[in-house]
């Protein structure tokens, strides 16, 4: 018997095996269609149960005031709020370390008797978690999952893992602990109590929408903070976008970093897979890099990437980092009309149980 051993005959035989490999592992990974493989939660009620988890920045200073004030808020709207172990937890700029937040999450999932997770704040840490979160648990009892700014990692997860709709929305230490704005609260507990589908007019909330580009466009709401969801490039945790209305917004980047950011989207191919895209609020986010050269201004850089796009284009929208705003359902079906300079939901976010 003959035995080769020649280098090339190694390296065909490592790489088929590499290649069997790397077929497997993207069969495990998998993620799914986020048009057909849609799920939501039921709608919140009188007297259910919600978990209030931080899955990123740890709660001091003021902070601590106003979560206390936006657990007396909840409990002032009659629901049972269960505080995750971690919610004080401090590890540097993490509420806790990974395995203490991801126990406090994958608690919440997997209690049948929690309606809601609602996060306290945002900050940095959850991409951290992803991994070892419990996908399946939250696909078999779907929950109402609310935040915005780092919790947009957990949103486009759990939207790209188990096509779960999600809302982003205000935050118990931030929104709900200093003083919520009557119109953001409005518009808030109308689509996960009342499960409507809502016009959002940014004009109802004293906002004058800009119309980059004209038309009228339909799909799935997809995006968030940009940074934070930039930061899932390349990973199996950013949903598909083909067909979807892009939606992002951001506070405290330069804009050199936005626009590295936006940048990042159009080599991706996302600018030209989305059928619409809505930009929210960027707060707080100058110019340059506090030196005296020479500078963009972010709605110059805004135009010069959407000048060549045939899709409807709207910004100065009421979302992001800013204390009046709409919620939005991350997943459901709208509509995008810059005719009507408007956001109009196609569905509603949450499953309106009679029998709840």
């Amino acid at each position: 018997m003959i035995i080769v051993s020649h280098p090339l005959i190694r390296f065909m035989k490592f790489n088929a095996t590499f290649a069997i490999n790397i077929s497997e592992w993207l069969q495990k990974e998998k993620t799914v269609s986020i048009f057909t493989d849609i799920i939501k939660p039921k709608r919140l009620t009188d007297g259910d149960k919600i978990g209030v988890v931080s899955p990123s920045g740890p709660l001091y200073d003021y902070k601590l005031t106003s979560y206390q004030a936006g657990l007396a808020y909840l409990k002032g709207r009659n629901f049972n709020v269960i505080e995750g172990v971690s919610v004080f937890e401090q590890h540097g700029y993490l509420a806790g370390s990974d395995e203490q937040r991801t126990a406090d999450i994958n608690r919440m999932i997997r209690d049948p008797e929690i309606r809601a997770i609602f996060c306290t704040r945002g900050g940095f840490g959850a991409s951290r978690i992803l991994k070892s979160l419990d996908f399946q648990s939250l696909r078999e009892n779907p929950k109402i999952v609310v935040g915005y700014s780092d919790v947009t990692i957990l949103q486009l997860a759990f939207l790209s893992q188990i096509g779960l709709v999600t809302f982003s929305g205000p935050m118990v230490a931030v929104e709900m602990g200093q003083g919520i704005d009557r119109y953001t609260e409005d518009c808030f507990w109308r689509i996960v109590q009342n499960g409507e589908a809502l016009e959002l007019s940014p004009e109802k909330l004293g906002f004058t929408p800009v119309v980059y580009r004209e038309g009228i466009a339909e799909g799935r709401l997809v995006g968030g903070c940009l940074s934070a969801m930039m930061s899932l490039a390349g990973t199996r945790f950013l949903p598909d976008f083909n067909d979807a209305i892009l939606i992002v917004e951001d506070v405290g980047e330069h804009v050199y970093r936005l626009d590295r950011y936006f940048a990042q989207l159009s080599i991706c191919g996302i600018l030209d897979q989305v059928k619409g895209i809505i930009f929210g609020r960027f707060e707080d986010c100058p110019p340059d890099r506090k030196t005296n050269g020479p500078v963009l201004e972010l709605e110059q850089v805004i135009q010069e990437y959407v000048k060549d796009l045939y899709i409807p284009v709207l910004g100065n929208f009421p979302y992001g980092h800013l204390a009046r705003k709409f919620t939005l359902p991350i997943g459901c079906k709208i509509r995008l009309d810059t005719d009507r300079k408007s956001v109009k939901m196609l569905e509603t976010g949450v499953l309106y149980d009679q029998t709840t």
